[in-house]
Parts: C-alpha cells; structure tokens; sequence
C-alpha cells in the first residue's frame, strides 16, 4: 500500500534523518571541531589568532544548530550538590599541594587580592568554558554515538589529555581530571562543581609547581616557545585549547 507523499507519515519519514547519517554528523563536528583547536594550539601568531576566532565561531555555530537546551549542557541547578563533593576533594588537595610546595620552597603566588584576581579571574572563567567543552560539547556526543558511556568518558579525556601536549605536567593531569569529571559529569548531568574544582586545581598547580618545569601553564607550541615572565594566568597568557598562547 503506498503512502500519498503529501502525508503526514511521509514527511516524518523525509525530515528524521537516519541513524547512520545522525552518526556520521556528529563524527564530522568533533572532527572538525578538535582539528581546529589543534590547529589554534599549535598555529604560530599572528595566523593562531585568526585561527582562533575561527574555532570560536565554529563551536558557537555547531552548539546553536544542535541545541538541546542548557540543562543537556549541564548549565543548571539539579545535580549540583549530588557533584559539589568534587569541590571539597580539589579544596583538600590543593591544600596539600600548598603544603608540600611551602616546605619544598616552590610556592609562588602573584601577591595581595587584586594581583589574585588578575591573574586567575580569566582562568577561572577559562575553567567553565574547558568543562562546558569537554562535557557539554564532546562528551554529550560521544554518549550518543558510543554504545558505552564509561568508554565515550575515556575517549573524551583521551582527546582532552592530548590537546595539553606536550606539556608534561598539564598533559597527565589532564588526563586524570578529564575522566574523572566525565564520570561524575554523567552520573551528575551538571558542569558548575566541575568548572569550580578546575579552577582550583589548576591555580593551586600553576602557584605550586615552579615555572620553569611547567612553562606558565603554556601547551603546544606556546610551551616549546615560552620565554619565562611572572606568573599570569589571564586569558591572553594561557594556552589552553581554544585560546591563543
């Protein structure tokens, strides 16, 4: 029996596109997406700047077609308290990577309150913008495409790691990090205690570990051209994977 093709069944059928194609979609966006924040990592100024702007645009571009609302994004109230535990770990470890750095004289910090929130203020907000990419961007598509969810958290920590070399410290720690937010990240559905406890573990590492083993927080080739200056962590000095070095 056919179908008249002006019905209703007939235009349900044409607009949803398969699953196969949903897929492939999905797979070009994270291609094209992580390529271009490679491609900001390791681009040389002033072409690196361009770059930028256009990963930027990309990102705002691919998230406004695809949206599925803030709460998919884990931009919203449930499921925070159920993650803010994170917090409390990162409070405690940074306390004791103060510590050991105050007794081993490798502590440094940019000063009074204002230094402090000139240096880290951009990174903290750089903090949200890295989890809503990891969690929001990456991760919530690959929980659509790989049967696993513990198998998408690995391959999302995976790229993330890798987007931090060949930093030798921020390229582990990363690594750590990344799986473990996604984990939570899915049992949670929430990226605000997640962004908060990144914030805090990267400050207490950039003020424990000295510059000249961990290059000012720098990845890619701002990590191989880092010429030492004082401890500045705004966004126009951190290198991370969508901003310029």
């Amino acid at each position: 029996m056919s179908v008249p093709a002006n019905s209703p069944t007939s235009c349900a059928c044409a607009a949803a596109p398969s699953p196969k194609r949903r897929i492939a979609s999905e797979l070009a966006e994270l291609a094209v997406g992580y390529s271009l924040i490679l491609a900001v990592i390791w681009t040389p100024h002033p072409l690196q700047h361009w770059l930028y702007f256009i990963a930027l645009g990309w990102f705002i571009v691919s998230i406004v077609l695809s949206f599925e609302g803030w709460k998919a994004m884990g931009c919203c109230v449930a499921g925070f308290w159920r993650s803010s535990w994170v917090i409390g770990v990162a409070l405690i470890l940074a306390a004791i990577a103060t510590f050991f750095a105050s007794s081993l004289h490798t502590l440094h910090h940019p000063g009074g309150p204002v230094q402090w929130v000139r240096a880290f203020a951009g990174y903290t907000i750089w903090s949200l913008m890295q989890q809503l990419l990891l969690q929001g961007y990456f991760l919530a598509r690959l929980l659509r495409i790989v049967p696993k969810a513990n198998l998408a958290a690995i391959i999302s920590a995976g790229v993330f790691a890798l987007a931090h070399l060949p930093n030798p410290i921020l390229t582990p720690l990363t690594l750590i990090w990344g799986l473990t937010a996604c984990l939570v990240f899915i049992r949670s559905r929430n990226v605000y205690p997640l962004a908060i406890a990144h914030a805090i573990f990267g400050i207490a590492v950039a003020i424990t570990i000295p510059a000249s083993i961990l290059h000012n927080m720098h990845v890619g080739l701002g990590y191989i051209d880092y010429n030492p200056t004082p401890l500045d962590l705004s966004q126009s000095h951190h290198a991370s994977p969508s901003l310029p070095r």
